[in-house]
């Protein structure tokens, strides 16, 4: 083969997970201390208001940093979440989207490498029933349509 050179192949995403077990871990934490932000719904905001029986004005004004096509959790100092106690969420039954469906994203549902990227951070994954992945893909198509500006 001398003087023939080969030519770049495109590097190819991981393949989809094929086998997805999931569950929480009681206690665990990790999944809100990862670095980044937490999105935010119209309608989660107005949820998240009325469970803390704020209006969603008073939510928006403390806790809300909006954008023209974004809102995400302002995030306090030394801490990824105004919500996040040791013991876990504080506003729990009204979670934005993006928390309650982790780690049923698009981005990890989709690639076994970065499904088992995030499963070094969170304990719960590979643990519990088997989750098919025909429902993965619908939780994970659940965080596209709540968040298309993230996913277009």
């Amino acid at each position: 083969m001398a003087g023939k050179t080969i030519p770049d192949f495109p590097v190819l995403p991981a393949p989809p997970q094929r086998e997805l077990r999931f569950t929480c871990q009681p206690g665990c934490i990790n999944c809100c201390n990862v670095q980044g932000y937490v999105y935010l719904t119209e309608d989660n905001l107005r949820d998240a208001a009325r469970y803390l029986r704020l209006s969603p004005a008073e939510f928006e004004q403390r806790y809300v940093y909006r954008t023209r096509h974004l809102l995400r959790l302002r995030k306090p100092r030394h801490s990824q979440c105004h919500f996040l106690r040791d013991n876990g969420c504080s506003i729990h039954p009204a979670k934005p989207t993006q928390c309650r469906l982790f780690p049923f994203w698009p981005e990890l549902v989709k690639s076994s490498r970065a499904w088992n990227a995030a499963a070094r951070q969170c304990p719960g994954i590979g643990q519990g029933p088997l989750v098919q992945i025909g429902e993965a893909m619908e939780l994970a198509s659940e965080m596209e349509r709540a968040y298309p500006t993230i996913y277009p």
